[in-house]
């Protein structure tokens, strides 16, 4: 199958195609980032291309034997911007960048608002001034044609390709109304022979300039808030590393680190990459990945994570993942395609934005030529004064930052509450979700056998529980090793056995002091003679009636001990469970497990509806089935088995601690094992939307509102005619209080 790319002259093999998140410079409107993505999908060998304007980036799927990212980048430069190809950390290059424009902008804003203020003052206190109209030219020139330099080199940038964008506002305007006003102070008499006053408007021509350059400083403030979330992940990788080489101890950049290489980890410091624990021990902080607040002990052979912290102790550990494949690099990977990728409805707002400059550019010329016929005297003054109005209040970015920005501060929050979303379209689907599909295993419980009851039969004597956790240590049976952790938590350890036996399907025996011992199931009990009455019978019956496993530890004559093994429900499954039925929401619990276990764990939990021994295509058909009654589905799981039925849910959410395969396919991902996130992201989905939804309806209103009144619509009824400078100021200012809308979601409650 063969994907062609927009241009149709280049074919691309949907086999070769590859696809990479880049930076992007330059970018100052809605309408410069559809720009950039038109230009790219029209570039031969690009599959497709989408730009996301708030956090200045662009995924473009190509294929590299047709182009190059040289080739993008040059495609990008052609029509006035810029992509950053630095692969060792095109992060850092953006950072710097944005933090070079973000100071330039600065002192441009600055001197800018002090050179405007005294053309305010004459222009509207002082306008009898002796050589007045001089001295505001004078000033508001370098204003206009220094300070305000980048709207019309970018304008010319745009024309050239035949597009527009909101700079093309800025310098038609502000350009327009400095001439007009040039051309009043250098030829006065033209319009005294004709009975009329050389107005001038270089006040609002330096305004409009400063006002833009303000809103845009505070537009960049507040996107580089937006993604704090994103910058505190990054954050977390430390930037150097202790190697050790030939015995020595080497200081490296993080770079360097190559996989297999022995790492040194002293007491306080970040761990670098993903690896495991040579020598030494510690207890290492992992909140950050597992949202357990509890830090996890370290010894030879555990695992840990690169941006997890020591505690106080020091160790070694060979390095297995490194770069872009460790944990947080993924974490940060994914958080970043979220926020760079697009809602649906965003893809509306982007159409609009697009025709959005042009359809203005014909507004303006309507208002001028409506003026020119009906404004009596000074026609020509009013029509050029309220088209200019009309270019400066009309304003995109509003606009283009309606969705995107909220988008991004959702993902954001939704990663410091342990929830990582893949996509906008789970985020702005989620609020819909009115059924959620559970897994068992590992979703509702804990995913791992635990003892949950030991009854001693026998005095529990030392030397007994070490017998049984020898046994147990020897033991290939998955459950074994439930037995020994609970054993470890009373500091037992094992002594040596004469003998060792693994009896298939039943259990294990061995020697010890001369005697045997037994642990094994009731078949391996009746094996040996030995008959349950009274207490024993009556905790087996108990126990198997929960669904739990029931273990025997005996000898020739006697049983010793009874053990109670199950995969115990999360302490908050229920409760997460009864929050989102108190929503309304139908909660199902699908699971491979026999109907007895199933029927055990939904009771736990408050669970009516359960489905038992379902396969992984039964799982996907129960999704589809309730789509088909109109629902939206949420499926929540961990395991490879989930994998199918997560694909075809409407929001799929995975555990983090289940298995990559879940975790690709999964839209969501719970880094933490309690179920609370669940209704939290949820909760995240109906605010960001919300969010979305009221950005829209001020940039929309914004619009329909201003640019009417700037055309002068009031003038007929009441004699208003709208200031170009405050609507310069009006156009900031709606940017501003879309991105701050947004913001709102950083202290929301989950």
């Amino acid at each position: 199958m063969e994907v062609k790319s927009t241009s149709k002259s280049v074919p691309v093999g949907a086999d070769r195609v590859i696809k990479k998140t880049y930076p992007v410079l330059e970018m100052t409107c809605a309408a410069c980032a559809v720009s950039v993505e038109s230009i790219l999908n029209h570039t031969p060998g690009v599959a497709q291309a989408a730009v996301n304007y708030a956090n200045q980036s662009t995924t473009v799927s190509f294929d590299p034997t047709v182009i190059d990212q040289q080739g993008l980048q040059n495609a990008v430069r052609s029509i006035g911007y810029d992509l950053v190809i630095d692969q060792e950390d095109p992060q850092l290059v953006q950072q710097q960048a944005q933090q070079r424009h973000y100071e330039a902008l600065k002192k441009r804003t600055l001197w800018a608002t002090l050179l405007s203020v005294p053309v305010v003052m004459i222009g509207m206190f002082f306008m009898d001034l002796p050589g007045g109209n001089w001295i505001m030219m004078g000033l508001s020139a370098p204003v206009v044609f220094v300070l305000g330099r980048s709207f019309f080199v970018n304008a010319w940038k745009q024309a050239r390709h035949k597009k527009a964008n909101m700079d093309t506002l800025v310098a038609l305007s502000t350009g327009i109304a400095f001439l007009f006003s040039a051309f009043n102070t250098l030829f006065p008499d033209f319009w005294h022979q004709r009975g009329l006053h050389p107005h001038v408007y270089f006040e609002a021509a330096a305004v409009i300039v400063a006002f833009i350059s303000l809103g845009k400083l505070l537009e960049e403030r507040a996107k580089s808030n937006t993604s704090s979330a994103l910058k505190k992940l990054m954050g977390l990788q430390p930037k150097t590393v202790r190697v050790v080489e030939n015995g020595q101890e080497l200081e490296l950049p993080i770079a360097q680190v190559r996989v297999g290489q022995l790492l040194v980890v002293r007491p306080g410091e970040k761990i670098p990459v993903d690896g495991l624990v040579e020598s030494g021990s510690s207890y290492v902080d992992e909140s950050m990945i597992s949202g357990e607040p509890v830090a996890v002990e370290k010894s030879s052979g555990s695992p840990v994570f690169a941006g997890t912290i020591n505690q106080k102790g020091s160790f070694r550990f060979h390095a297995e993942k490194v770069g872009g494949d460790t944990i947080l690099a993924q974490i940060i990977r994914m958080v970043q395609q979220a926020q760079g990728s697009k809602a649906p409805v965003q893809k509306l707002v982007d159409q609009i934005a697009g025709i959005f400059v042009p359809v203005v550019l014909g507004i303006a010329l309507v208002t001028f030529t409506a003026w020119m016929v009906l404004g009596g005297d000074n026609a020509f003054t009013y029509a050029l004064l309220n088209s200019v109005t009309v270019l400066v209040i009309a304003c995109p970015c509003a606009l283009g930052l309606a969705t995107p920005t909220a988008i991004m501060v959702g993902v954001g929050k939704g990663a410091e509450n342990n929830i990582l979303i893949k996509d906008a379209e789970s985020l702005e689907l989620g609020y819909k979700v009115n059924a959620v599909i559970l897994d068992k295993t590992g979703t509702i419980t804990e995913g791992r056998p635990k003892v949950t009851d030991l009854e001693w039969l026998a005095t529990a004597t030392e030397p007994l529980k070490q017998i049984l956790y020898s046994l147990e240590a020897q033991s290939e049976h998955p459950l074994a090793e439930a037995v020994v952790e609970r054993l470890k938590e009373e500091n037992i350890r094992g002594v040596a056995l004469d003998r060792f036996e693994s009896l298939t399907g039943r259990g294990v025996t061995g020697q010890h002091g001369g005697k045997t011992y037994y642990i094994g199931n009731r078949r391996l009990l009746a094996e040996r003679g030995i008959t349950l009455i009274g207490f024993p019978q009556r905790a087996a019956e108990t126990w198997q009636s929960q669904a739990k496993t029931v273990v025997y530890f005996f000898n020739d004559t006697t049983v010793l001990a009874l053990l109670a093994i199950a995969d115990p429900v999360k302490e908050t499954s229920r409760q997460a469970i009864q929050t989102l039925q108190r929503r309304g929401i139908d909660v199902y619990m699908l699971t491979g497990d026999n109907p007895q276990t199933a029927s055990a764990v939904a009771k736990q939990v408050n669970l009516t509806d359960f489905r038992a021994e379902a396969l992984p295509n039964d799982k996907a058909a129960f999704v589809q089935q309730l789509q088909q009654q109109g629902k939206v589905v949420a499926m929540v799981g961990d395991g490879i088995n989930d994998s199918q039925a997560l694909a075809q849910a409407d929001v799929s959410i995975a555990m983090g601690r289940g298995s990559d395969i879940a975790m690709d396919v999964a839209k969501m991902t719970l880094i933490t094992s309690d179920l609370n996130s669940i209704p939290k992201a949820l909760n995240l989905s109906k605010n960001t939307v919300q969010a979305i939804r009221q950005n829209l309806f001020w940039a929309f209103i914004y619009n329909v509102i201003g640019i009417p009144i700037a055309a002068g619509l009031l003038y007929p009824i009441n004699g208003f005619l709208l200031n170009p400078m405050i609507a310069g100021a009006a156009m900031a200012l709606s940017s501003v209080s879309v991105v701050s809308n947004s913001l709102r979601l950083r202290s929301l409650k989950l």
